[in-house]
């Protein structure tokens, strides 16, 4: 009996667990549970919170119809969980509510807030139970892993968590991110980068636990075909409007080359709680005939965006990898971005775009400038490179097949107490792996911030 037989037969089930899912800006996660899925995993998904009122893509509208949200259980279901935990599992629960005041008290969050995730694990743990759910992934590192981890303590599955930075990275002490490594059966990081930052907190022993998986572009979406560069000077930046992604810096920079007597249009395309600075900014600068910001946008606008500007601009301070930096480059349009974080192992300078040094005004200005009036011819040929390195990168039939592996690990003991002695060489092969696409194009952003 293969993996895919053995997981229908028995409702071995991976849960996916997100603070909030779905949402705009993980469209990423998204993906990743339909290539799962289309592998033959039955993949059941959670979430902490909703973020329902923000969602403009049918494809997350659909996702949000699959998804049981913790906090929607309401305070009835909150406390039975907790108090048939406490006396199901009294020993198990005690071990996890001293994990919470501990982790609790190095937090910037408190104990008070540790409290309520320790009751959101109990819940969760309720579900996991009845569904007969032998693992959970967590994506980002903060509190759905801490959600997961104590879920874990308290007799419940295994886990394993995907870290993608920067927040994981600006607080590893406050988040217990060495502690949830430890008792994770695996964590992934989107880049090398993102696991060089978890080996400096976690000793050599749990290194090897350690895989790097990267976030994917859909086979169908590398196939889109190709549409030429524009010659309008125009440039998109498309992402959440924080302090993180740069675009205050961005907008200096429109100003100096408005200044110069250029000819250029900059969209953003995002909201967030710096639009209203931004909106200011765009005012006191005269900046009305070049800036736009557009909002939250669908999957088709943000994909019409991109390949109506010449380049995409991202000049964030703080990243993991942005996956609209790889739909960019997937669409065959170079990119201006930082030298931060794992943004150089997929941008090569002149090749596919441009780096410059993170809060370098003068050095975006003159990216930007040379963006805008360079020949489509070479910003075609560099969008082209850029396509074949994500390609090679971050096809998402290949990322998909690495975390089936690291599932498959993960679940290989439940299978052998059943008498399998294996079952990796009866799995299907990628090539033999018909990925379920969503039914559009991926919303904007990559960032790990909820």
């Amino acid at each position: 009996m293969n993996l895919v037989s053995y997981l229908s037969q028995n409702a071995l089930t991976i849960a996916y667990l997100v603070n909030q899912y779905p949402k705009v800006s993980h469209s990423f996660i998204r993906r990743e549970i339909l290539g799962l899925e289309a592998c033959g995993l039955k993949v059941a998904r959670f979430s902490i919170r909703s973020c329902s009122s923000e969602l403009v893509d049918e494809s997350d509208k659909a996702e949000l119809e699959r998804t049981r949200v913790v906090l929607k259980a309401g305070a009835g279901e909150l406390l039975s969980s907790l108090f048939q935990t406490i006396l199901t599992s009294p020993v198990h629960f005690l071990k996890g509510l001293w994990q919470t005041i501990k982790i609790g008290r190095q937090s910037d969050r408190g104990i008070l807030r540790h409290l309520a995730y320790l009751v959101e694990a109990c819940v969760l743990l309720k579900w996991l139970r009845e569904d007969n759910i032998s693992h959970i992934h967590a994506h980002f590192g903060t509190n759905s892993a801490t959600v997961a981890m104590l879920c874990h303590l308290m007799d419940g599955p295994s886990y394993s968590f995907t870290v993608h930075g920067p927040e994981e990275f600006d607080k590893v002490a406050a988040i217990a991110l060495p502690q949830k490594v430890a008792q994770a059966k695996f964590v992934v990081a989107v880049s090398d980068f993102g696991r060089s930052q978890i080996y400096r907190w976690c000793p050599l022993s749990q290194w090897s636990k350690i895989h790097v998986v990267h976030c994917g572009v859909d086979s169908d979406f590398l196939r889109h075909d190709s549409v030429p560069v524009p010659t309008d000077p125009r440039l998109v930046c498309v992402g959440r409007l924080c302090p993180e992604k740069g675009q205050l810096l961005l907008v200096e920079a429109a100003g100096r080359l408005a200044q110069q007597g250029l000819s250029f249009n900059l969209t953003l395309v995002g909201d967030g709680p710096l639009r209203s600075e931004l909106e200011s900014r765009i005012t006191k600068l005269g900046l009305h005939n070049h800036v736009e910001i557009t909002g939250w946008a669908s999957s088709t606008q943000v994909r019409e965006a991109i390949l109506s500007a010449r380049a995409l601009v991202l000049p964030s301070f703080a990243e993991g990898l942005p996956v609209v930096i790889m739909e960019a480059l997937a669409l065959n349009r170079p990119v201006i971005s930082t030298y931060i974080a794992g943004i150089p192992e997929l941008v090569e300078p002149s090749v596919c775009g441009w780096l410059v040094p993170s809060g370098s005004i003068d050095a975006l200005v003159t990216a930007m400038k040379t963006a805008i009036e360079a020949e489509p011819t070479v910003l075609q040929q560099m969008g082209s490179n850029g396509h074949k390195r994500v390609t090679q990168q971050h096809n998402v039939v290949i990322e998909v097949g690495k975390l089936k592996g690291l599932f498959e690990s993960a679940l290989q003991p439940a299978l052998t107490s059943t008498g399998e002695s294996s079952f990796s060489n009866s799995f299907p092969t990628l090539s033999q792996i018909p990925i379920r696409q969503s039914p559009d194009y991926t919303s904007p952003d990559q960032g790990a911030s909820c």
